[in-house]
């Protein structure tokens, strides 16, 4: 088991690639704070949970695109846990359409959610994790590798968090604070308002990316994967 001081924040927690992440983690005997923009989902989420795992979830209400969000739930993590070892910087979301067809509002939407989120999350916690020399993981996509038609807001939300991550990297390891982006194809999620079906079970599955983060974690300190391309092992055939 891991040390059950360490303290995990995962932003966009309470479905999906978060909440599968959380519960790998708190298997593992991290404790775990877990962020949503609808404060009922968040503590929802928390209290299923803490149902194998009393008192090692926590969930709060925290928006990414706005920083003093952000601060407070480093502040909220700080005052009930007394220390931030981990960010997993997950929250998320997705609109496709092409060029002439893609509305400012959800340009605008997806570029303050999964670019400038990140970098208010990451900027919140900091000083929490210098002081524990801690991890940064950020959740990109394949889509920040590989461009696709219809995909021109999403793929520069995700080309942006794969540059930013892997700059930030070299920013902060002089200061014993390691950062990895992860990049998943096909994942099992509520991504875009999808809903989970038997039929998603070729797909890479949340538990697989909480494991991976596990493993990061475990790895020796003088180790570094700063990017992994996940993919799923035998998509079906075209």
């Amino acid at each position: 088991m891991e040390d059950t001081s360490k303290v995990v924040l995962i932003t966009g927690g309470t479905k999906g690639i978060g909440y599968g992440v959380a519960e790998v983690l708190l298997n593992e005997g991290f404790k775990v704070a877990i962020t949503g923009r609808n404060l009922a989902d968040a503590q929802a989420a928390a209290e299923r949970l803490c149902t194998k795992h009393p008192k090692c979830a926590l969930g709060i209400e925290a928006d990414v695109r706005d920083f003093k969000d952000q601060e407070r739930a480093v502040e909220e993590v700080l005052a009930l846990w007394g220390r931030l070892d981990v960010l997993i910087a997950n929250a998320g979301l997705g609109k496709f359409a092409t060029i002439q067809e893609m509305e400012h509002e959800d340009w605008h939407q997806m570029i303050d959610t999964n670019l400038t989120g990140v970098f208010n999350s990451v900027k919140a916690c900091i000083p929490a994790l210098m002081e524990q020399k801690g991890y940064i993981i950020t959740i990109a996509s394949l889509a920040g590798v590989n461009f696709f038609k219809a995909g021109s807001a999403y793929n520069a939300s995700k080309f942006g968090l794969v540059g930013f991550s892997q700059a930030i990297m070299l920013d902060l390891r002089q200061h014993d604070v390691k950062v990895t982006t992860i990049c998943p194809g096909s994942v099992t999620s509520h991504f875009n308002d999808h809903v989970p079906v038997a039929e998603d079970a070729w797909k890479i599955q949340p538990e697989d990316i909480g494991q991976m983060i596990v493993d990061l974690l475990r790895m020796h300190p003088r180790t570094l994967p700063s990017k992994i391309e996940v993919r799923p092992s035998k998509p079906p055939a075209k």
